[in-house]
């Protein structure tokens, strides 16, 4: 099975625009959708990706990494931790090096595959706002680079095309692809599972909820 592109996905907003934009570029048979379960706090997610490329007809394949939850303490990999976000400090929802780690694996994956890329769904307002030091164009970059010598392919790239949108911006990227309603209804960003507006406290939901009423605002200035 070769591929040109893998797409890190969570199930979530962010990963699934990700994924309509490479189904785009290289055509869906090309394009691989990458899913982690880590132990993480719910399942819904991954039910969502497999859905998601059911419906668009993308390859879709899961790594098992549950050795996460043995080495790190945090909300995500931990059912019964409070979510919290203390002010000054990153929210307990931090897993330390995540993104980092899914980058290399992802890599590992596509180098196998054929593939010179692969697709994340950082934004760097998860950093400004919510304080995720994965989530930067420049922690990418070094990744990267990194990874261009462990693969020996100094083309490799890691795109991460909706790092400098704001949520609003992301949102209207979804629409002109034609796949907003679509992934309004199926996509899971809420930390606690719950689809749609979630549980609204989350940092995740807050994020989502805040982008999609600037968006229906612009929509209704616009009219």
């Amino acid at each position: 099975m070769k591929k040109k592109a893998i797409v890190i996905h969570s199930g979530g907003m962010d990963s699934s625009i990700c994924l309509a934009l490479a189904t785009k570029e290289f055509g869906k048979e090309h394009v691989l959708s990458l899913s982690f379960a880590y132990e993480q706090r719910h399942s819904n997610e991954l039910v969502q990706a497999a859905k998601i490329c059911k419906v668009w007809g993308i390859d879709h394949t899961v790594l098992h990494i549950e050795c996460l939850h043995e080495i790190t303490e945090n909300a995500l990999t931990n059912k019964q931790t409070r979510i919290e976000h203390l002010a000054g400090q990153p929210p307990n929802t931090l897993v330390i090096g995540r993104n980092g780690l899914m980058a290399r694996l992802g890599a590992i994956h596509a180098h196998q595959l054929g593939a010179h890329c692969i697709y994340m769904g950082v934004m760097g307002i998860e950093g400004a706002n919510s304080g995720y030091r994965d989530c930067s164009r420049h922690y990418i970059d070094l990744k990267q680079a990194i990874l261009r010598i462990d693969l020996d392919d100094p083309l490799f790239e890691i795109r991460t095309p909706l790092v400098d949108l704001s949520k609003k911006e992301s949102l209207i990227l979804a629409e002109q692809l034609g796949v907003l309603p679509f992934l309004l209804e199926e996509t899971i960003s809420c930390y606690e599972g719950i689809p749609k507006h979630g549980c609204k406290v989350c940092p995740a939901c807050l994020l989502r909820n805040e982008g999609l009423q600037q968006y229906l605002r612009t929509k209704s200035d616009s009219r």
